[in-house]
């Protein structure tokens, strides 16, 4: 089994239309009774239901695209087909929904049941057998209307944990085309909202380089104290400039002790609507689209996911009602601006929280400001590099452009503590020097977002296609070598987020073998990841969706097989590999093909008959293939 191929997507072509499953008077203008069925709810129905995830909550990489339907825990429970149609698709995977089906109704939506235990019926045994005609352990294939109908209430699978879930459950989709809709919306009496969302922090970011908050520049956190659904800041916000408000929180349902997303918010500045966003439906082909409406710094830094109460240049989502403004607040000089955050459910359920701005001047001295914990260090926020000092008052700051020398003062300052902070729309500083250290930024180019950009060096050549950026990049990039020889490429930044895979290629002065074996890793923490790589005239080429700081490395070390069972029934095997992981497996009984089926939660793969009924005998073998071509072979004979 290829995993490298999961999403490969095998249609299955049969001459039958639509019609000749829904009959004539299934159209537009005159409705049947399965037209007019009301969505049931597939887990119980009529039953009280719980959830652990809504549509629109905020994941690590994407928003959740339908509700998660608990089972208590349990494996087994049945699926029923919430509106009668065909099953249109059917899949297996170790990663995603696991094992799931699509059934297409006659008013045009799909309903999705997703991370399945097993498939029931015919649809299951015909997945099996072309899993077995295909000889692949993963598969994705469609089907016409007239080949497996299903009825509202019938059982068409079992609940279960395959896939990239968490534990058993149903994911539960209802989507038109390429929309994924709320199936909150569509009236499901077995789940009940009482409680309004809960606020944790307010987080308030300067949006520009005349911008203070407390007289400082950059991002700050505030937790908010709570009296009923209603929450505040106790205490005025200093406030010059543009701000941007964000909010971390959550929703819950009844029966559940989950955080789901929240999914109706407003702004309001004294009194006036300046931000709405509305997560009703979701496009299925922009998952990171979610990296325009969360901070993408607190989130990579401490895991949190703030909703953005404004709309960034780059945020190309369709949440937004942007005739009330942008969110983005010009903070009133001549008097204290009230602010009000409506946070709503689906259910009606609301929050408020309020909070006041006090305009003050822009100051050079605040006393009040923290010291610094490190000598120097810079960051970029929006469109300004800030860096950050212990003050020497006697040691002017010394910022080079192009070779010119400009003498710099700090912008505002403490006894412990300088900040310098430079407008890179106007000028890119090659390096500054300040109480003896020097800062070199290494940004080498501006790109706009929407543009096709190539950025070629001795050592590093980057390509960021048009789609790749959701705002200006201020593209870094720089090659050094460590004590133990090592080269290290790091390009971009990692708390700036990529939309589309940008190409990278890599020109290191080690010669490294071109085999397969040697492929580029990016570091994470003390690990890597393997991005893979080909190499042509002594440079690798490879593509990523994150930036950071990359090695090459060679991998001479085969995965591992860890036997859990294998028996006349069923063999089952932990499968890992230290560093360029799994690519592929495949196991022959007697040197036939036999399927394995992989759960990349537990790094399991487990035998699955084809005849049931039917003893696994005789010569075993199971061949294990990493990223870099290293195999692992276990043979067994079974008695």
């Amino acid at each position: 089994m290829k995993l490298s191929k999961l999403a490969a997507c095998v249609s299955i072509l049969i001459a039958h239309t639509a019609s000749g499953q829904f009959s004539e008077t299934d159209s537009a203008t005159s409705a049947t009774p399965r037209e007019q069925e009301r969505y049931i709810f597939p887990i119980r129905p009529g039953s009280t239901g719980s959830l652990a995830g809504t549509m629109g909550e905020l994941r690590s990489t994407h928003f959740h695209s339908g509700i998660d339907i608990r089972t208590n825990n349990e494996i087994g429970w049945p699926v029923l087909a919430a509106k009668s149609g065909y099953i249109s698709r059917a899949g297996v995977s170790p990663v995603g929904y696991g094992n799931v089906l699509y059934i297409t109704h006659p008013d045009g939506n799909t309903t999705v049941y997703g991370h399945l235990d097993k498939f029931k019926g015919a649809v299951g045994d015909y997945v099996l057998k072309e899993r077995y005609r295909r000889k692949q352990s993963s598969i994705d294939l469609e089907f016409s209307p007239n080949i497996f109908p299903v009825k509202q209430g019938d059982t068409i699978a079992y609940a279960g944990n395959t896939g990239s879930s968490g534990g058993p459950h149903l994911h539960f989709n209802i989507q038109r085309e390429d929309m994924a809709l709320d199936p909150l919306n569509f009236n499901f009496n077995e789940i009940r909202d009482a409680a309004p969302p809960v606020v944790q922090k307010i987080a308030l970011k300067t949006l520009d380089i005349n911008s203070r908050v407390n007289d400082r520049f950059g991002r700050f956190e505030f937790y908010a104290s709570r009296i009923g659904s209603n929450y505040s800041l106790n205490t005025p916000i200093l406030a010059s400039g543009t701000i941007g408000i964000e909010v971390l929180g959550f929703d819950r349902v009844d029966n559940a002790r989950y955080r789901c997303g929240i999914n109706y918010i407003e702004v309001y500045l004294d009194s006036v609507r300046i931000f709405s966003q509305k997560i009703e439906e979701l496009d299925l082909n922009d998952p990171r689209g979610i990296y325009g409406l969360i901070d993408y710094k607190a989130h990579r830094s401490y895991g949190n996911r703030f909703y953005k109460l404004y709309i960034d240049d780059g945020n190309r989502l369709g949440f937004y009602s942007t005739s009330p403004g942008n969110g983005q607040i010009r903070v009133d000089s001549t008097k204290t601006s009230n602010i009000r955050i409506v946070l709503k459910d689906i259910y009606g359920n609301t929050s408020q929280v309020n909070l006041k701005l006090k305009p003050v001047p822009v100051v050079k001295e605040v006393r009040l400001l923290e010291p610094a914990t490190v000598p120097a260090a810079y960051d970029i926020q929006e469109n300004t590099l800030s860096i950050t000092t212990k003050t020497c008052p006697d040691i002017p700051a010394r910022a080079y452009v192009n070779g010119a020398e400009t003498l710099v003062k700090p912008d505002y300052f403490s006894a412990g503590k300088s900040v310098y902070l430079f407008d890179l729309r106007k000028q890119i500083p090659d390096s500054v020097k300040v109480c003896d250290q020097t800062l070199i930024p290494n940004i080498k180019a501006t790109v706009p977002a929407g543009v096709d950009f190539k950025y070629y060096s001795e050592r590093i050549d980057v390509q960021l296609p048009k789609a790749s950026l959701f705002d200006t990049l201020y593209l870094n990039a720089s090659y050094t070598i460590r004590p133990d020889s090592s080269e290290v490429f790091t390009v971009g930044n990692p708390f700036v987020p990529l939309n589309r895979p940008v190409t990278v290629s890599l020109k290191p002065l080690t010669k490294f073998s071109t085999d397969r074996k040697t492929g580029v890793y990016r570091m994470i923490g003390k690990g890597y990841g393997y991005e893979g790589g080909k190499w042509l005239n002594g440079s690798i080429s490879f593509t990523t969706r994150e930036f950071g700081n990359f090695v090459i490395l060679e991998d001479n070390i085969p995965p591992t097989i860890q036997t859990i069972y294998i028996n006349n029934q069923a063999a089952r095997f932990k499968i890992k590999d230290a560093l360029s992981g799994i690519n592929s497996f495949e196991a022959t009984l007697n040197g036939k093909w036999l399927l394995m089926t992989y759960d990349a939660k537990s790094n399991t793969i487990m035998s699955e008959k084809l005849n049931k009924h039917e003893l696994l005998k005789g010569d075993f073998v199971l061949t294990v293939t990493d990223n870099a071509g290293n195999k692992k072979i276990l043979k067994h004979r079974i008695p």
